[in-house]
């Protein structure tokens, strides 16, 4: 008689934990969006004009990335600033090649005119935190070695701006901005130097609910069991939510103005189910008199730019992921 694994852990749609600590990551929610979870493969020439092509950054631990290398018809000589990202999915869900990160990158590529780097992280509870944050920091010590000529990647040795260095991130992604943000202070960047963050809905969060989770809407991209049981498969044995990495502004967390920070885009949106904790980061940056700028969009939800569907088909979404766009690319022209 065939054993049949027993499932330990669900989280709706997404992801199943077996007995045996094996993962099972085939989407079973509604067919009709499986589209947005399915990889894009690269593509070394132009379409749309962006070209897209995958990297071993690291041969002994295999690490990944994406880049986005914009076209270029004005014929100028100026470099492209280079923006980092790490993508979201509680840490425990999604790739840099999935869709719905294409879709939004190679749109971001060609509003910002910027090189973009996405990296393939590391995905709980296989590889728990710091895991994802650690492999973010290594693909800014890679870029920086790139600066310093020790390696070579002909798109960003060609074309890239080192001195105009970005970091963005989605959902938990912009948990890892942020973490990354702090190492890279303590850090020697030189020559190449990070002139900005942009932490996109960052799932901050605290141990105990907020007014926020108890009385917004929750979304697909986002629900208090998501949020729950993802971050309870993906922090360390033993930690709660008010970990450093998932509550920067709590107690367990270095103190907001002891740290040094490049200047912040901070997006929020305002129907977010973890909004109020978002906030509660930013009024920290404030009072820790750190360079943030706070950009909401508004009658949104949590990482509502990543839904195709609905930015395709209702004005709301459609009109608020325009005006993100174009908040992103005006802070990266102004840094």
């Amino acid at each position: 008689m065939v054993h049949e694994k027993q499932v330990i852990e669900e989280v709706s749609g997404w992801l199943r934990v077996f007995e045996d600590g094996s993962v099972d990551r085939t989407w079973t929610g509604p067919p009709e969006v499986k589209f947005m979870a399915e990889p894009v493969p690269p593509h070394d020439y132009f379409i749309d004009g962006v070209a897209v092509k995958d990297v071993v950054a690291d041969e002994k631990s295999g690490s990944r990335l994406r880049i986005y290398l914009p076209e270029r018809n004005d014929n100028s000589a100026s470099k492209l600033p280079v923006i980092l990202h790490f993508q979201g999915g509680g840490f425990c869900v999604s790739h840099a090649d999935w869709f719905m990160y294409y879709t939004v990158y190679t749109r971001l590529a060609r509003a910002a005119k910027a090189i973009i780097v996405s990296v393939f992280l590391p995905l709980a509870p296989e590889h728990r935190l710091p895991a994802a944050c650690d492999a973010g920091f290594a693909a800014l010590l890679w870029l920086r070695d790139l600066s310093r000529q020790q390696g070579h990647e002909p798109w960003l040795n060609d074309y890239a701006d080192f001195n105009r260095v970005f970091l963005i991130g989605d959902s938990s992604g912009g948990n890892i901005v942020h973490q990354v943000a702090v190492k890279a202070g303590e850090e020697n960047l030189s020559p190449m130097r990070l002139a900005g963050a942009i932490p996109i809905h960052p799932g901050f969060v605290r141990s105990y609910r907020s007014k926020s989770e108890l009385e917004q809407e929750q979304t697909p991209f986002l629900t208090l069991d998501m949020v729950d049981k993802f971050l309870g498969l993906a922090l360390p044995v033993g930690s709660n939510k008010d970990h450093q990495i998932t509550c920067p502004m709590g107690e367990a967390a270095p103190a907001v103005e002891e740290l040094k920070l490049p200047p912040y885009l901070y997006c929020v949106a305002e129907k977010d189910l973890i909004k109020d904790t978002e906030m509660e980061f930013y009024e920290a940056m404030k009072k820790g008199e750190k360079d943030v700028e706070l950009f909401i969009n508004n009658g949104v939800g949590h990482s509502f730019y990543l839904n195709k569907i609905a930015v395709r088909m209702d004005p709301v979404t459609g009109s608020e992921t325009e005006k993100l766009y174009e908040a992103v690319a005006e802070f990266i022209n102004k840094h």
